[in-house]
């Protein structure tokens, strides 16, 4: 009888040693790799899937017709905490429990978020280059010390990112759809509107959730309601920015500098976007430092294990737990 299937999608995984990955082995499963060095493609992950009961899953997309191609399917096992790439109402249709990583990552996404604010605020890679083609020039620079941070988003990284700025005496501005008002007002930060947020801020960072609300949040509008003297921070989801209204206003002037994780396309080969000297990127990068990525693969691993053996991921991890009252579709 042939052993249960897990697609591990994420590519960087292929053939992998990982300790985590040893736990599902030991406990009687199949382990299928992404040879690609890429994403799958819908049609190629409707293929991958075929036979497998769980997939540790990346970025690539699971959406209608991946459902309907994958028979077996039970978890979906997100490598992160972001689930745009999912369809939930699909997954749930077809039975299919979404879980997630929540909790493994948000302090590492902090801290590259904090660390391009300061790399862009005190001239870090513009020194670099002036140095590295011959010159030695010292210029004036902005400070994170007490300017204002504006946080649109205050789940597990806006909160981060708060009590990182807390400590450089920074006027804290935020915005959140379900604010929680007890850490607001224990960190001492103001909640606004976004548009204050944009007037006002030295530093805009986002941290909310990728829908149609948060679609082109950054456009020609909200960015012309900006300091000239204000950065741009996203390590959240490149939808929210409208990429050429950012273009033109760094390459124009219009704000001082950006720094950016995330693109509409992965990887942006071809974008105007990274031209602009005015800004720093980094591909998709900032969940995954060791710790992080360590704490994500236990929770994923965690969750496939839980529905393989005929139980229930942890509640707080599910995304679409009225799946539990629509089994699947014959």
């Amino acid at each position: 009888m042939s052993k249960p299937k897990i697609l591990i999608s994420p590519y960087r995984l292929n053939n992998s040693a990982h300790p985590e990955l040893q736990r599902l082995k030991a406990a009687g499963l199949d382990l299928v790799f992404n040879p690609n060095g890429r994403n799958f493609t819908p049609d190629e992950l409707a293929k991958a899937l075929d036979g497998c009961i769980g997939t540790m899953a990346g970025a690539e997309k699971y959406i209608e017709p991946v459902f309907e191609a994958a028979k077996d399917l039970k978890v979906i096992a997100r490598l992160g905490v972001g689930w745009d790439a999912v369809d939930v109402d699909a997954a749930t249709s077809h039975g299919v429990v979404l879980a997630m990583a929540f909790g493994s990552n948000h302090e590492s996404v902090a801290d590259l978020a904090f660390s391009m604010m300061g790399a862009l605020m005190t001239r870090l890679f513009a020194y670099q280059a002036q140095i590295t083609g011959g010159g030695w020039q010292a210029q004036t620079h902005d400070s994170l010390w007490k300017s204002t941070i504006g946080i649109i988003g205050l789940g597990r990284i806006g909160k981060a990112v708060a009590r990182r700025a807390k400590a450089f005496e920074m006027r804290i501005l935020v915005d959140d759809i379900k604010p929680d008002h007890a850490f607001i007002k224990a960190n001492g930060l103001e909640l606004v509107d976004k548009d204050t947020i944009f007037r006002e801020s030295d530093i805009v960072t986002l941290h909310c959730s990728a829908n149609a609300e948060t679609a082109d949040l950054i456009n020609a509008r909200t960015l012309g309601l900006m300091k000239p003297s204000a950065f741009l921070i996203n390590a959240a989801r490149g939808s929210m920015v409208d990429e050429p209204a950012l273009t033109e206003a760094l390459d124009s002037g219009r704000i001082a500098g950006a720094g950016l994780d995330v693109f509409k396309k992965e990887p942006p080969v071809g974008s105007p976007l990274i031209k602009a000297k005015n800004a720093i990127f980094t591909p998709h990068a900032a969940g995954g430092n060791k710790r992080a990525f360590d704490a994500a693969m236990t929770i994923s691993v965690d969750n496939i294990l839980a529905v393989a053996g005929g139980g229930r991921p942890r509640e707080d991890l599910v995304v679409n737990p009225e799946v539990w009252q629509r089994p699947r579709r014959p």
